[in-house]
């Protein structure tokens, strides 16, 4: 009796030894940013991939502050996927801006117009 005992205890206790499972996200979402800058603020049409298209605005330019960070908005951003990018921009139907571009997950890419 005592030897069933003890082997049910002995049991329990290893069965109640488990690892479990656990899970962690951490990261960058798989998403890129795309916002254009010039030296005045005007909306503009950007294609993407000859499929996708956007009429978003640029973000004005000031020069002493050329480092500066650009505040995301629907306005002036597109969200892309990573990876390779056609991209051509129409100013009033005239091509300003046409470039195969990459963009890597989380980077928020500035194109100079």
């Amino acid at each position: 009796m005592k030897k069933v005992f003890i082997a049910i205890v002995s049991l329990f206790l290893l069965s109640s030894c488990g690892v479990g499972t656990y899970s962690l996200s951490s990261g960058k979402a798989d998403k890129a940013e795309l916002s254009f800058v010039d030296a005045e603020s005007y909306s503009i049409d950007v294609k993407v991939d000859k499929t996708n298209e956007y009429n978003v605005s640029t973000v004005k330019e000031k020069a002493y502050k050329s480092g500066r960070n650009i505040k995301y908005t629907a306005l002036n951003t597109i969200s892309l996927a990573p990876g390779k990018h056609q991209i051509e921009v129409r100013v009033n139907g005239n091509v300003v801006y046409s470039q195969l571009i990459f963009v890597s997950t989380g980077e928020h890419k500035i194109i100079e117009l």
